[in-house]
């Protein structure tokens, strides 16, 4: 039988890790292995953890007591090399999605989303995937957009396969992609599939994300 996806919990609020709790310990392919209501214990505890005890996703809130999740994040990922990190925060703040995905999370939640939601990113992220909240993915299309003329993403992606990934990371379906850009949805179904492929992703969340990391532009105006 596959091991269950191991996940540490960094979240001060002790009533939402009693829910996360929950929602995790009713699915049969991932466990809470271990959480921690600081960053400083979660990143004590990789430390004097075994290899075969580290957990494959850390969920991260960012505004914790003491260290900062963003200020975390480097040293989880020096703590346990190739734990992949989701966010999952209050913020909405566009500096902190994109210092975040600069940093090299492989997803940003909202703790409005519901718990399915949160155990689809923590699968999907496992899978190599990446996982951005809808409502937030417009900060990378949107930087993304006004940088393009510096962008290695630019001769990667024709301008309208930027206009398909931007209105698919709104959230647009496929038809309501193809009545927007007055084109028709064979055409969509085309470009979406060559984002993918030029990409080498699965979703529109990990294509808006390789997008953004691909891009030779300066970071650190939104550090």
């Amino acid at each position: 039988m596959k091991k269950p996806i191991q996940i540490l919990l960094v979240e001060d609020n002790a009533e939402y890790r009693d829910v996360m709790n929950l929602a995790i310990g009713r699915e049969t392919d991932m466990e809470m292995l271990s959480q921690f209501g600081t960053a400083e214990k979660a990143i004590a505890s990789l430390a004097e953890g075994s290899a075969s005890a580290r957990p494959d996703i850390v969920l991260l809130d960012l505004c914790l007591p003491g260290m900062s999740g963003l200020d975390a994040i480097p040293l989880i990922q020096d703590e346990a090399d190739g734990v992949k990190i989701i966010v999952l925060s209050q913020s909405d703040a566009q500096a902190d999605v994109m210092r975040a995905i600069t940093l090299g999370v492989s997803g940003y939640l909202l703790k409005s989303s519901t718990s399915q939601q949160i155990k689809e990113a923590i699968r999907n992220v496992v899978n190599g995937d990446a996982s951005i909240d809808p409502s937030l993915a417009k900060y990378l299309l949107k930087n993304l957009r006004e940088k393009s003329s510096k962008s290695a993403v630019k001769k990667l992606l024709s301008k309208r396969e930027l206009q398909v990934l931007e209105l698919l990371a709104d959230g647009d379906m496929k038809k309501e992609i193809s009545d927007k850009l007055f084109i028709s949805y064979s055409t969509v179904d085309a470009h979406v599939r060559h984002i993918y492929e030029k990409l080498n992703v699965r979703n529109a969340p990990a294509a808006v994300r390789t997008a953004y990391q691909m891009g030779i532009f300066p970071s650190d105006e939104w550090l």
